[in-house]
């Protein structure tokens, strides 16, 4: 019997996670002193998460789909939007 290859999730843009990626990338790089702490240092921990979150976001924006399901969980929107929400509460509430 024939093996039947397991069908792959398929690939689109996805508008809203393209547009946050250029939100932040803009706005990072038009406006680096939103990236520093209170004391005038630049805030590490602030810059990684929304680094890590534009990154997730331009994965999913583009239409790439990982294969496996651990690299789609990590690349997920949900997992851009916990990202966001960590730079959030190092920014107003750190």
């Amino acid at each position: 019997m024939p093996r039947v290859a397991n069908p792959q999730p398929t690939s689109h843009l996805h508008l809203l996670s393209l547009v946050i990626a250029l939100a932040i990338m803009l706005a990072c790089t038009l406006y680096p002193p939103m990236m520093v702490a209170p004391d005038g240092k630049p805030d590490h921990a602030l810059a990684t998460a929304l680094f890590a979150a534009m990154s997730m976001a331009f994965v999913k924006g583009v239409g790439f789909v990982p294969r496996t399901r651990a690299w789609r969980w990590l690349l997920s929107g949900w997992t851009c939007f916990a990202s966001l929400a960590v730079a959030g509460w190092v920014k107003f509430l750190h």
